[in-house]
């Protein structure tokens, strides 16, 4: 493979990353799960350092990218086994609102094929203005979504990392190179 092809390739497998992690902080915003937001938020700086170390011939900045890479991975492989309920987490559990609401995955609410209807608590007087939602009717539960769009995340994070190594591979070979 030739180098630029694997500047481009990065390139292009960051620019596809990019426009993961903004639909997702686009979906978790709106479930308020500030967790998450705050790993897409320093996901998304670390990926624009990733495309300027490619782009501008910044190594240090791609190995940042690399070691990132590895900690995306991880992070989405909790996210699986939260939304799987693997080693006694629960999806069920404020974790990802940091216990401040009782909000969870936008997905619960509004998957595809998904009918949201709210049903009146059973002692109206104890709850006011408080509804209980009734979900039926989902073509895909929510978990299911969740651990879909992390897989997606961690097939992506591999691939660029792969990718990063080569590039650095190759810029450490010019340097070496230039030097004689």
């Amino acid at each position: 493979m030739g180098f630029c092809s694997g500047r481009c390739t990065l390139v292009f497998l960051c620019t596809l990353q990019l426009l993961a992690v903004l639909e997702r902080q686009i979906f978790d915003f709106l479930g308020y799960q500030w967790a998450p937001i705050l790993a897409n938020f320093l996901h998304i700086i670390v990926v624009i350092l990733g495309l300027f170390g490619t782009i501008q011939y910044r190594p240090k900045y791609i190995v940042a990218y690399c070691v990132w890479t590895g900690l995306w991975v991880a992070w989405n492989v909790f996210i699986i086994c939260f939304y799987l309920d693997v080693a006694g987490l629960s999806k069920e559990s404020d974790i990802m609102t940091f216990n401040l609401s009782l909000h969870r995955s936008w997905w619960r609410e509004h998957g595809p094929g998904c009918v949201r209807t709210e049903v009146p608590p059973p002692d109206a007087r104890e709850l006011q203005d408080h509804a209980y939602i009734s979900v039926t009717g989902c073509m895909l539960e929510f978990q299911y979504l969740e651990v879909l769009h992390s897989s997606a995340s961690i097939l992506l994070a591999l691939l660029g990392f792969v990718f990063a190594c080569y590039v650095i591979s190759v810029f450490t070979e010019e340097e070496d190179s230039c030097k004689y």
